[in-house]
């Protein structure tokens, strides 16, 4: 009978470890798929996922709705159409303004040249040093880089007719399944509940679709006030050294501010811009760029970490590779939803529980933590129900 307990359990462990190396590779195998389906496809998977999340923002605004007795369908309405309009207004205070900017960018060169003069000298001074120094330790000729040239739309109109069709496509998409989500989100979570066999997995569930919208709306909400505030604070400090179109600068700010590490360094970039196009003096000119460094340094360090706290910390590791895969598959928009997503995974594979690849490849297990710890009557020869046995036989 041992015996026969033992050659089972071997059995069963043989066969679960087979699945288990069949689901690893077919794991493998998606992860490695998946960002190339995803770049390719994005004028589909882009607008879907940006809606989606959103979507999952706005649920406790259409739930705090329907508790008001009003109607799904005339709920969702409510809600997409507060968004069409924070977004509008969003758009009107940042891209009209900037193509102000970008008009009078040409006339201004001059002046942005003049004022870093000092520093482009000195960049020249350490490039021909360098290149000397290459020279004679190699001994050869050190290869200039050649300028590169980037082809420009001939005009605006070229430009809006030859990507603006698509760009409403995808946005009037994007608007219906927002839309469409909202109104029939109820549904959808009762239907996802009740479908579950069993009491455990139905409340599972349930608390896994509510953490994803608690710790989406958390975390979009809570950022979106402090960027607000951020944005509201630099423009208010940057009309009052007299940097023009305040509220654009703030706006920027405000959204580049939602890319951790990244979006930070490119405000700073921009406002330097802005600056040398504005002012003449180079110390006066890079002073919107100081203000916006100095106010995010302190949202970083205090006001964030004091509204947001441990609740929704997440690794600065994960939130940087995430940065980098979404960014490489879908741009600037891809960066944009790198946390968003970051948050619905984690929060997803938290409930579902990870994967033990590491004892799935070097304690011969699989890949359930759970599962039977597998070697243990086979390495002893003994079998667990020995003992019971035994103890029968006595």
């Amino acid at each position: 009978m041992p015996e026969l307990l033992e050659a089972s359990i071997k059995d069963e462990l043989r066969r679960d470890r087979l699945l288990a190396a069949l689901t690893l590779i077919a794991g493998a195998g998606l992860f490695l798929a998946l960002p190339f389906a995803l770049k390719a496809g994005s004028q589909f998977f882009l607008p879907l996922t940006a809606a989606i999340v959103i979507a999952i923002a706005l649920v406790p605004l259409l739930e705090w709705l329907e508790r008001r007795r009003l109607p799904a369908p005339l709920a969702a309405f409510v809600c997409v159409l507060l968004f069409l309009i924070v977004a509008n207004g969003a758009i009107a205070s940042i891209v009209l303004p900037a193509w102000g900017w970008a008009e009078i960018l040409p006339e201004r060169i001059d002046r942005v040249q003049q004022n870093i003069a000092p520093l482009i000298d000195f960049y020249s001074n350490l490039e021909r040093f360098v290149n000397e120094l290459l020279a004679n330790v190699a001994n050869t000729p050190v290869r200039q880089g050649g300028a590169t040239t980037t082809e420009r739309p001939a005009s605006l109109l070229d430009f809006t007719a030859s990507t603006a069709p698509s760009a409403l496509i995808e946005m009037f998409f994007a608007i219906l399944v927002i839309y469409f989500f909202l109104a029939g989100w109820t549904r959808l979570r009762r239907s996802a509940i009740t479908s579950r066999n069993s009491f455990g997995g139905a409340m599972a569930t349930a608390r896994v679709i509510q953490d994803v919208v608690d710790f989406t709306s958390a975390y979009l909400g809570t950022i979106s006030f402090i960027n607000l505030t951020l944005g509201a604070l630099v423009a208010a400090a940057l009309w009052f050294v007299g940097m023009p179109t305040p509220l654009m600068w703030g706006g920027i700010v405000a959204v580049l501010n939602y890319v951790p590490y990244f979006g930070p360094i490119l405000s700073a970039a921009l406002l330097a811009l802005g600056g040398l196009m504005t002012f003449t003096d180079v110390w006066w000119a890079l002073l919107p760029a100081a203000i916006m460094v100095g106010a995010h340094l302190v949202e970083a360090n205090v006001v964030t970490p004091l509204i947001v706290g441990h609740r929704l910390t997440i690794s600065p590791l994960m939130i940087l590779v995430a940065l980098s895969f979404w960014g490489w598959v879908w741009g600037t928009p891809g960066a944009l939803l790198a946390v968003p997503l970051l948050i619905i995974i984690q929060t997803v594979v938290r409930a579902a529980g990870k994967p033990d690849i590491a004892g799935f490849l070097f304690e011969h297990g699989t890949l359930v933590k759970d599962a039977v710890p597998p070697g243990t009557p086979v390495q002893t020869g003994a079998s667990p129900f020995a003992d019971k046995a035994s103890d029968k036989a006595d």
